[in-house]
């Protein structure tokens, strides 16, 4: 039995993360009106429209969207990243060759699009997007789909992970690319230090779609407040998870922070954010999107840490115990240490003492940290803490005025982030579409 001090260990979410944002309590900066053109100007949000014809009809068309969105954003992929591409063929043919072409096979070749469905569903539920911003909605998704580029490449190569998605990650890719040529030790610092410069022209493409998306003056002002943000908030998530892991840290409200920042903001409150905000949603609507956000997105990464150890590497797509090879201060490992010390487990301790962090780690060590994560209960408190975290989560979701038909889609696909047996929508609740711009929801 766990000592009774266990049952104090903080369970409470880390508290809101300040925002950059002039309106205190909101997601988004206050709504304005914008300036009138001047004479010779063709006003915010026009420069960069695409030249008529040159998108599939269907991509600014919301309804054929709605049937599958990530074969749209993949479409939208295939037309941004071919004209970028070709770009970088005119700067430099290997150039173009070794990592160009690279990020854009990675991104083309993503996986479940989550982020730009989250993005298109939440305007969908928030009565949007208006049928000129279809293909906008689908620009800022496909630069969530580069921003996640980089993010992965970069962290393969703190990670030092050698797959990602079952194949060689980018850095690996190139070592071998180069093995025939230089020796395995600069080879592999060459493949390190390219997938570096991978990522980071990922980001710029991610940057160069949003700041190229024409929008309206008040959106072209909460978008690009909300991608900084999110930014901001990747890298210091980043930051803290590398952190704790090189000086093995134990904090369980630091270890919240760090995934709060690296995965529940970034993969799904805004996200969320950012299509209500495309969707023109109030600042009441916006702010139950981002409560919504927050919870699902914690247990989002609550699962993520479960999956990584208990998970199937054929279905996940990369070796299984990562996170404890790396030593990685992920909450469900934080939280058994604490567990047993609490009970004085001296053999769990030395278990995880021994393993977490060991690059060497065997199947049967894994399984060792495996049965320590499920005696000293820290594997069932953290479902438990991820079902409060979705019930959560959907409490403040029901209780938002969405349309009912893209509120419906939305709340299946959050439930389905998580993978987890969620409550029915209530019956008795009368869902309504969200008004137009400018409209009183309250």
């Amino acid at each position: 039995m766990r000592h009774p001090q266990a049952k104090e260990l903080p369970a409470a979410l880390p508290p809101p993360v300040p925002r950059l944002v002039p309106v205190p309590g909101s997601c988004v900066p206050a709504r304005t009106d914008p300036p009138a053109p001047q004479a010779g100007h063709d006003g915010p949000g026009t420069h960069g429209t695409p030249p008529a014809g040159i998108l599939p009809a269907d991509l600014a068309d919301a309804r054929a969207i709605d049937t599958d969105v990530p074969a749209a954003v993949g479409r939208m992929l295939d037309h941004l990243l071919a004209d970028r591409l070709d770009r970088a063929h005119l700067v430099d043919p290997l150039f173009a060759k070794d990592l160009a072409e690279r990020v854009t096979r990675f991104t083309r070749e993503g996986g479940k699009r989550s982020r730009p469905q989250l993005l298109w569903w939440s305007a969908r539920a928030c009565g949007g997007p208006e049928p000129a911003g279809a293909s906008a909605a689908l620009r800022i998704g496909a630069a969530l789909e580069l921003l996640q580029t980089c993010a992965l490449v970069h962290d393969d190569v703190m990670d030092r992970s050698p797959l990602r998605r079952g194949r060689p990650a980018l850095h690996a890719d190139l070592s071998v690319r180069y093995a025939d040529q230089v020796p395995a030790g600069p080879a592999g610092r060459f493949g390190e230090s390219a997938a570096i410069l991978a990522g980071d022209l990922a980001l710029a493409w991610a940057d160069d779609v949003v700041a190229e998306t024409p929008l309206p003056a008040w959106t072209t002002i909460a978008v690009r407040r909300l991608w900084s943000d999110m930014r901001l908030e990747m890298v210091a998530g980043q930051y803290l998870d590398l952190h704790g892991q090189t000086v093995a840290a134990r904090s369980l409200p630091r270890t919240l922070r760090a995934a709060c920042l690296k995965s529940a903001l970034y993969s799904v409150e805004r996200p969320l954010a950012l299509g209500a905000a495309l969707a023109g949603a109030d600042s009441v609507t916006v702010q139950k999107i981002c409560t919504v956000g927050r919870r699902i997105g914690m247990a989002f990464q609550l699962r993520d840490d479960v999956t990584d150890v208990f998970g199937d590497a054929r279905h996940t797509g990369k070796p299984c115990g990562g996170d404890i090879r790396e030593g990685k201060a992920t909450y469900l490992v934080v939280l058994a240490r604490a567990c047993a010390e609490a009970d004085d487990d001296r053999a769990a301790l030395k278990v995880l003492d021994r393993c977490v962090g060991n690059a060497a780690l065997t199947a049967a060590d894994l399984d060792e940290v495996r049965e320590v994560l499920v005696r000293t209960g820290a594997r069932a408190a953290v479902e438990t803490k991820i079902e409060r975290l979705v019930e959560q989560g959907l409490r403040h979701f029901d209780s938002a005025l969405l349309d009912p038909d893209g509120g419906r889609r939305l709340r299946r696909l959050l439930v389905s982030a998580v993978d987890v047996t969620a409550p029915p929508e209530p019956a008795g609740r009368v869902a309504q579409a969200a008004p137009g711009r400018g409209e009183d929801r309250r």
